[in-house]
């Protein structure tokens, strides 16, 4: 089943000490490029973060973003007293009060204002780490869900496409029977209208230079097995992406030809469709995996 390279993702979390939201955004890329936005306190989670998500995707722009919010009671629970330089303080307090003779006492939302006083313990970032790891592997096996379900509705367009493709070349094998003894019919006239008679043999000739020129049978062929190839590949479960681009710019090369070797109505029509069809494939190839 193919993949598509689009796809969004999020993840969220209540746990103790807060709330934890990932958010995966793809795009179609030529390798798998992942960036992404955590808080300082994750950043020493980069190359997990690179090796989950490469584990799950193989190509794309993969953006990862990673929101943390404290519980209260985390936020709380983690400001410290600092009993050392507030004792100090207060000697202090006392031996300026003795100088001075002012009898004032200290004043607590002072003393909480002096830098120090107050410390923010940090939390232990083992459970916060393995937490954010955990919800970071949930996203991106929602990303690589949703990347499926777009892939699979690529596969539907590309399958009617190559049903399109086999029709016009069924069609097209009708006609060349038509198409050559047209052409015969054509070269006959224009012998009479000369008026003068040939070398023997000569028109024989001429009919099987021309029917060699407009020949397409290898063409027909080549595209039937594109056709088929195409199918299979589709039924891969690995990346394909690299190769279904290959197979459309052969598709391209063989409608090309195909266009020029055209001296009928029907198959310059033909052609252009191919062309037509081959372009809306080449469009949703270029966001497989």
């Amino acid at each position: 089943m193919i993949q598509s390279m689009t796809g969004f993702a999020s993840t969220e979390r209540l746990y103790d000490f807060g709330r934890l939201t990932w958010e995966l955004r793809s795009v179609n890329h030529r390798y798998l490029e992942i960036g992404f936005r955590v808080p300082e306190e994750f950043r020493s989670l980069e190359p997990h973060i690179r090796r989950i998500l490469g584990e799950h995707l193989s190509r794309g722009k993969v953006d990862a973003s990673l929101r943390f919010t404290p519980s209260a009671a985390s936020a709380s629970s983690s400001l410290q007293l600092n009993r050392i330089l507030l004792d100090r303080l207060l000697e202090l307090h006392a031996e300026i009060s003795t100088v001075s003779g002012a009898d004032e006492k200290p004043d607590a939302q002072s003393l909480m204002r002096w830098s120090g006083v107050i410390e923010e313990q940090a939390p232990d970032p083992q459970p916060l780490h393995e937490a954010a790891l955990e919800l970071l592997t949930e996203a991106a096996v929602g990303l690589q869900s949703s990347r499926g379900r777009e892939g699979e509705q690529m596969d539907t367009v590309i399958r009617d496409r190559l049903n399109s493709i086999e029709s016009h070349v069924s069609q097209v094998r009708v006609w060349l029977p038509e198409i050559r003894e047209g052409l015969r019919e054509k070269l006959l006239a224009r012998v009479a209208d000369l008026k003068q008679p040939l070398e023997p043999g000569r028109l024989e000739q001429e009919v099987a230079f021309l029917a060699q020129k407009i020949d397409v049978d290898e063409e027909l062929d080549r595209l039937d097995a594109h056709v088929h190839e195409t199918r299979r590949v589709l039924e891969r479960d690995d990346p394909v992406g690299r190769r279904l681009d290959f197979l459309m710019q052969e598709f391209n090369r063989e409608s090309n030809t195909l266009s020029s070797k055209s001296v009928d109505n029907r198959t310059t029509q033909v052609a252009v469709e191919l062309k037509v069809a081959i372009e809306q494939m080449r469009e949703q190839v270029q966001n497989i995996e």
